[in-house]
């Protein structure tokens, strides 16, 4: 099998990339002493962005892309804008966990010093791939890699972690209406996720209607429902009338990581956040002339 090594910035990135978050997750279980399971979400992070990364450059070095059971338009882009999203989270909460308030032996806060570092550089390379990846004005290329596609990323990365907050403790079972932003949550996660998983399957042209329409109706349709979430739950988290509580409670400040006020707020911004992609996601979507190659 012949072996076929183009030297390009695309290549040079993704090894970057590769070494960055194999230095994080090495020095991390080597000498950083991660003891609950905030650590182990990070290291997985930084493991899963190495060994996806690996997995795309033996591909692309064995020629074997047109072997690989999935589209190769979409999936390293894809791939690479998760792992930036993935080390990227692990870069904000290993320091907030691991660092803040850190007290005990300087060598340990030595370590997470260079895991934070290393999550940071590891995360500006995957940053720099999409970058590199991403379709310019008239090319051709995947759906995945347009803007469209990227936001979808976007929107189900930060839905999973509104996942992760709203869960422990649960946020949303003390109001109807918290049940409802839930729903939303969940249903737009759903059908993005099913959106990348037919692009990256090549399955797109198996819908009994036009694609691109059907993108175009259900940004409208996510926007409609993340703008009525925007909306109610900050109104039943943080309104009194409605047994909210607008103060932070002062036991936040000693407590490690986030409390349940702070994760509800974390749920709100992202809940902003989410609703600003999907507006985007709509312009892009109206404008965009997809080709399929």
């Amino acid at each position: 099998m012949a072996i076929v090594l183009h030297s390009s910035p695309l290549l040079w990135t993704r090894l970057a990339a590769m070494a960055f978050s194999c230095v994080a997750f090495s020095v991390a279980v080597h000498g950083a002493k991660l003891e609950h399971g905030t650590g182990d979400w990070c290291i997985f992070c930084w493991a899963f962005s190495f060994a996806g990364t690996l997995l795309v450059i033996l591909v692309e070095l064995f020629g074997l892309q047109t072997k690989a059971p999935v589209s190769w338009k979409n999936f390293p882009i894809t791939f690479a804008c998760y792992a930036a999203l993935l080390c990227l989270s692990a870069s904000i909460i290993f320091p907030l966990y691991f660092l803040k308030g850190l007290s005990g032996s300087s060598s340990i806060r030595d370590y997470r010093i260079v895991v934070t570092a290393f999550s940071c550089l590891a995360t500006v390379a995957y940053i720099s791939e999409v970058s590199i990846s991403k379709a310019r004005p008239g090319e051709v290329a995947g759906y995945m890699a347009t803007g469209p596609g990227l936001l979808k990323v976007c929107e189900t990365f930060v839905a999973c972690v509104i996942f992760v907050f709203v869960s422990d403790p649960v946020l949303y079972d003390r109001h109807d209406a918290l049940k409802y932003c839930m729903a939303v949550y969940c249903i737009c996660f759903i059908l993005s996720a099913a959106i990348i998983l037919l692009c990256i399957g090549e399955c797109t042209g198996c819908l009994p209607f036009p694609f691109p329409r059907f993108l175009s109706a259900y940004a409208m349709l996510a926007v409609v429902l993340y703008l009525s979430a925007t909306i109610i739950w900050p109104i039943f988290n943080f309104d009194p009338k409605h047994g909210g509580s607008r103060d932070r409670p002062y036991s936040c400040s000693s407590q490690r990581g986030l409390c349940s006020w702070d994760k509800r707020m974390a749920v709100a911004v992202l809940t902003g956040v989410n609703f600003i992609l999907y507006l985007a996601d709509l312009i892009y979507s109206t404008r965009l002339v997809f080709v399929n190659a």
